[in-house]
C-alpha cells in the first residue's frame, strides 16, 4: 500500500533527512571546526586543527622549568608529531615579521610553480630593494635567473631583491602577489597575518603572529625543495645579466646555527629555518629542529631586542625539547 497522503510525505522527508544526519561525515563535504562527539558516529570528520599545535586566546604556555625568553618578545615551541605545543608566549600578538616574509613567498612559488622550477624569471623596475641596509643580491632590471635559483638566494641569502623577482616574475606585480600570500595564509588559517610584500621590508600592515608563522612555515617544510634549501650552509646562486654573461656568487647562510655563529642544545639538531631583521621588526627567527630520535619541532621567536638575545633566547627554547 503506498503511503500517498500529505502527512506522510512529510513523515517520509523527514525521515529521509534524518538518516543523512546520522551516516557519519564522509557522506557530506564540509570542514568541520570543531571536535564532534566521539558516541554520535563511527566515522567522524577530523576537526578544523586535528593535525595543528593550538594555544588558547590568552597566547601562553609555560614550561615545567619556568624557562623565559625576553620580555619584549613572541615566541613558541611546537612538537609536530605529538601536536603539543610546549611553550607559547604572546604568539598571538600582531607583529612585524621582516624576512620571515619570505617563508610564505617560498611557499607560494612552490605551491603554484613547483613544477616549474627551471622557469626564467626576469626582472623589470620593481626589482630594487630601496631601504636602506637592505639585503640583496644586486639584481638589476633586464637580469634574468630560475625559480630554482631564486629560492635559494631568498631562502639562504635573504636577498630582498630576489624576493621581488619571484614576485613579479611569477604574479605579475608585487601587489598581485602579495594577495596570493594573503589568500594561502587564509587557507592556512593564518588569519591574523596581513602580507604587503614578498620580502618582509617595513610597510604599514605588513603584520604576522608568531603562531600564524607556525603554520605558515609547517605547510612550507612539506616541500621538500624548502627543506632542502633551509639546511644548506652555503650556496653558489647564478643568474644572467641584461646583457647575457653569466654571474654567480657564493652566499652564506644568515642562520647562526648554520653558520656556526650558534650552538644548539645537546641531544638537539638544527636543520634550518629563516632568519628576519628590521628596526621595525627587531630579531626574529623560525627554525625546523629535530631531537634524537629524529622527531621534528618548530621553534619561533618574533620582536627580540638583539642578536645575542635571539639566539640565547633560542638555545634555551630548544633545550625544552630534551628536558
Amino acid at each position: 500500500m503506498k503511503c500517498i497522503s500529505k502527512p506522510c510525505s512529510i513523515f517520509v522527508i523527514v525521515l529521509m533527512l534524518s538518516s543523512v544526519s546520522i551516516c557519519g561525515c564522509s557522506s557530506i563535504p564540509y570542514e568541520a571546526k570543531y571536535s564532534i562527539d566521539k558516541s554520535a558516529t563511527s566515522n567522524r570528520c577530523e576537526p578544523f586543527a586535528a593535525d595543528k599545535c593550538v594555544v588558547g586566546a590568552e597566547g601562553a604556555v609555560t614550561t615545567d622549568s619556568g624557562m623565559q625568553v625576553n620580555d619584549k618578545a613572541s615566541a613558541g615551541l611546537f612538537d609536530i608529531n605529538k601536536k603539543r605545543t610546549i611553550y607559547a608566549k604572546n604568539v598571538h600578538e600582531k607583529l612585524y615579521p621582516a624576512s620571515l616574509t619570505k617563508v610564505m613567498t617560498a611557499y607560494v612559488a612552490l605551491k603554484y610553480f613547483g613544477d616549474q622550477l627551471d622557469k626564467v624569471l626576469v626582472a623589470d623596475s620593481s626589482v630594487y630593494a630601496n631601504e636602506s641596509g637592505a639585503q640583496a643580491l644586486g639584481l638589476k632590471e633586464g637580469d634574468s635567473m630560475t625559480l630554482n635559483e631564486a629560492l635559494h638566494a631568498l631562502l639562504i641569502y635573504s636577498a630582498n631583491d630576489v624576493a621581488n623577482l619571484i614576485a613579479t616574475g611569477l604574479a605579475g606585480s608585487i601587489d598581485s602577489f602579495a594577495d596570493m600570500m594573503n589568500t594561502e595564509a587564509r587557507k592556512l588559517g593564518a588569519t591574523q597575518s596581513n602580507f604587503k610584500n614578498p620580502n618582509g621590508l617595513n610597510v604599514a600592515d605588513h603584520l604576522v603572529t608568531a603562531y600564524d608563522m607556525y603554520l605558515i612555515f609547517s605547510a612550507a617544510i612539506k616541500y621538500d625543495v624548502f627543506s632542502e634549501i633551509i639546511s644548506m650552509n652555503s650556496y653558489d646562486v647564478k643568474w644572467t645579466d641584461a646583457s647575457g654573461e653569466g654571474q654567480s656568487r657564493s652566499i652564506d647562510n644568515t642562520n647562526g646555527y648554520l653558520a656556526g655563529n650558534a650552538t644548539a642544545p645537546s641531544g638537539v639538531t638544527v636543520i634550518g629555518g629563516k632568519t628576519g631583521t628590521t628596526n621595525a621588526a627587531g630579531h626574529c627567527l623560525i627554525l625546523l629542529a629535530k631531537d634524537g630520535n629524529g622527531n621534528p619541532y618548530i621553534a619561533v621567536i618574533l620582536r627580540d631586542t638583539d642578536g645575542d638575545s635571539l639566539y640565547s633566547d633560542m638555545t634555551n627554547m630548544l633545550n625544552e625539547i630534551v628536558n
